[in-house]
């Protein structure tokens, strides 16, 4: 029996449709990404102008520049990515980049703090028992530093200057249980979102919003008590020195992702996202998380080991 569908006779061939392609938006140019490194290099400029005294104290003034047009240039790109998303011109492609892009973000600030803690495990494993003279380093111990106790915190500084280290009691652990309690108000935004529950996602999103403002304040309390009560500052040896940078830079981190929750929940307040699409809140909700986990780590190996 003859084949049907043989080469000569194509049109009792059926048919075959066209391979779909899937639309992939391609935003215009955007002026966002320089106006945030000019941003970032003021806020650079003058947090070392400020802390090292320079540019005849006019230091405060632009890091003050520095962050309020690091927040203009938050608000614009928050706003052009926003219409593209309400605009339908995302596809699930461009939902996947996004979801790559946030996991990238966020492992590059894991090894930012994981840079931060590796100097202040090497000053304490290594450094601080090395000019003690432990194993064959008396002879330099003897010579560098005869006075010098292999302790940690090292609360005096080779000039002599005396200080006082930061317990674990009181703000830290206040904050500690702040960033704890918003890492379960922000799930239970999420399932609310999950389970189209408005009211409690509403609810529940602001209170994080508030918590992570609460631990933002209550921190920079800490920060008064510890300069005027405890002469802990910048200038207080290793100790002081890893103890603001891994707390400031996670401090700078929590304010951060405040701004993006506030602004996740404002959108909340508009209407947006739904059960089945809010990448925007997820990215939101992955990044608080980070910064929680990040804050136990502190917790642990600066306030109380």
């Amino acid at each position: 029996m003859a084949n049907p569908y043989s080469e000569h006779d194509q049109s009792l061939v059926p048919p075959t449709e066209p391979p779909k392609h899937e639309h992939y938006y391609v935003p215009a140019t955007s002026a966002w990404p320089i106006v945030g490194a000019v941003a970032l290099f003021l806020i650079a400029l003058g947090a070392g102008a400020t802390v090292g005294g320079l540019m005849a104290g006019q230091g405060p003034w632009v890091l003050l520049a520095g962050v309020g047009l690091l927040l203009i240039m938050l608000t614009g790109w928050f706003r052009d990515v926003i219409r593209e998303s309400m605009g339908g011109l995302y596809s699930a492609q461009m939902d996947r980049s996004f979801r790559q892009g946030m996991s990238w973000f966020i492992f590059s600030e894991v090894m930012f703090f994981a840079a931060f803690f590796g100097a202040l495990f090497y000053a304490r494993m290594i450094a601080i028992p090395w000019l003690g003279g432990e194993g064959n380093n008396a002879m330099t111990h003897a010579v560098l530093w005869p006075e010098f106790i292999a302790q940690w915190p090292l609360t005096l500084t080779p000039d002599g200057t005396q200080t006082t280290a930061m317990g674990a009691l009181g703000l830290p652990l206040y904050n500690t249980i702040i960033l704890l309690t918003s890492s379960i108000t922000i799930h239970i935004a999420h399932t609310a979102l999950e389970q189209d529950n408005r009211p409690r996602l509403t609810l529940f999103l602001l209170l994080t919003v508030l918590l992570g403002c609460l631990f933002v304040y209550l921190q920079g309390v800490e920060y008064i008590h510890a300069y005027r009560d405890m002469g802990l500052t910048l200038e207080s040896g290793v100790y002081g020195n890893t103890f603001f940078m891994l707390t400031g830079f996670h401090g700078l981190h929590v304010s951060l992702g405040t701004i993006i929750l506030f602004v996740i929940w404002c959108r909340v307040l508009k209407g947006h996202f739904s059960a089945d699409k809010h990448f925007a809140f997820q990215a939101g909700a992955w990044y608080w998380h980070f910064v929680d986990v990040v804050w136990l780590g502190l917790f642990i190996f600066v306030y109380i080991l």
